[in-house]
């Protein structure tokens, strides 16, 4: 599971929950006013992961979650607030998606993501940077709250 990232298996589960959806027609579950809500959380969740992935390249170190290594341990940014700023950007583009949609299969897609990134994505990385940072990334984990 880690050799697909978060974004593809987001990709994945609101495509199934797409099909759900049109397989078995569902009434819309949120009023169409919470499409604002929906569409604000599409672009920030969108602008929360450019964000990170821009630090990434400035910083110089490795996108792709499964490199053997990463060149530097980044700090700063959004990563001051979360240690995972692109997984919780893609959970809250799904919860806007879903919002957006409105349909109920689409609303476990976040769900799903979260679980995804949380069970599988994180603690490997977390393993990786802990055997190449150690003692600073201790310190960050320390500092730093895994989501939010």
């Amino acid at each position: 599971m880690v050799k697909l990232p978060p974004p593809v298996w987001a990709l994945i589960y609101a495509v199934l929950a797409g099909a759900v959806s049109a397989a078995w027609p569902w009434r819309r579950l949120i009023d169409l006013r919470v499409l604002p809500l929906g569409v604000a959380l599409l672009a920030g969740g969108l602008a929360l992961s450019v964000w990170a992935a821009l630090l990434f390249r400035a910083e110089g170190t490795e996108l792709t979650p499964t490199s053997p290594s990463n060149k530097k341990l980044v700090v700063r940014g959004p990563f001051r607030w979360t240690r995972n700023p692109m997984y919780l950007s893609i959970v809250i583009f799904t919860l806007g998606l879903a919002l957006a949609i409105g349909s109920l299969p689409m609303f476990a897609v976040p769900l799903l993501v979260f679980a995804t990134a949380s069970l599988v994505h994180i603690p490997f990385e977390e393993a990786k940077m802990r055997r190449q940072f150690g003692a600073a990334f201790d310190d960050y984990v320390a500092r730093v709250r895994r989501w939010i």
